[in-house]
């Protein structure tokens, strides 16, 4: 293997770590809704998953301007299983008979009041069931948007204006992937009303609009890492490569 083979491989497993861990964890935190007036004054509210999900679109657009959308996509296929795996074994420790000293140990909250730790175990990990119906149906559908936008643009621009089909791709995917989360997860499988998923997801959504712009600098940074640690040269073969969506 060659010195660049060797710096493409290590590359794409570190982006390919950073954008499994963050998706992982947004799904298992996603069953959480805050206030964002309690938090922060202004109004609407938030799943927490969406807090970390910038991470991952920023992580989606340096993949695809490294790898292309066939590298975007092969690890958004594999992030889907691992997801899934994940929620099976998640699911199946719910149904664990519980140690009776840990029910003792645990039978009252810090304020004396009687509290089940097994039931709520099992009520915040069976949550995530329709979540993860949900979120793997836009994640999957968000990914190829994403993927495909980002290398329409970038044909269209000839390369140039990395902000844009960054941004543009990001904001395109995310519009269609804030809803059907949401839909999908609380209205077809919880018990959410269409008006409730339509504030939450429009929260969402301006939510990452937001950290879609202001996370511009953080890629031109990557860009400028990859490219120092790749050498111009070899940078610019990959980055010809990704746009002619060359596997990995």
């Amino acid at each position: 293997m060659t010195p660049f083979a060797r710096k493409k491989q290590q590359l794409y497993l570190v982006l390919s770590g950073i954008f499994v861990v963050n998706a992982l964890l947004a799904e298992i935190i996603g069953v959480k809704i805050f206030s964002v007036d309690a938090l922060m004054g202004l109004p609407g509210n938030l799943t927490a998953g969406v807090l970390i999900w910038p991470v991952v679109f920023v992580t989606t657009d340096i993949i695809n301007e490294y790898f292309g959308r066939a590298g975007v996509l092969r690890i958004s296929y594999l992030t889907v299983g691992l997801i899934l795996y994940s929620f099976v074994v998640i699911l199946a420790t719910t149904h664990l008979p519980p140690a009776a000293f840990w029910l003792d140990v645990n039978k009252t909250d810090a304020a004396g009041r009687p509290f089940n730790i097994d039931f709520a175990y099992q009520s915040i990990f069976r949550q995530g069931l329709g979540i993860i119906a949900g979120s793997i149906t836009a994640f999957l559908i968000g990914q190829v948007l994403d993927a495909t936008v980002f290398q329409a643009i970038r044909r269209l621009t000839g390369g140039r204006y990395v902000w844009l089909r960054a941004t543009g791709s990001t904001l395109v995917s995310q519009l269609v992937d804030s809803f059907v989360v949401l839909y999908v997860a609380f209205y077809l499988f919880g018990n959410w009303s269409f008006e409730q998923v339509l504030s939450v997801a429009n929260t969402n959504y301006w939510y990452k609009f937001a950290a879609a712009i202001l996370l511009t600098p953080v890629i031109y940074l990557a860009h400028f890492l990859i490219d120092r640690y790749l050498g111009q040269e070899e940078t610019v073969e990959l980055q010809q490569e990704a746009a002619a969506d060359v596997s990995v």
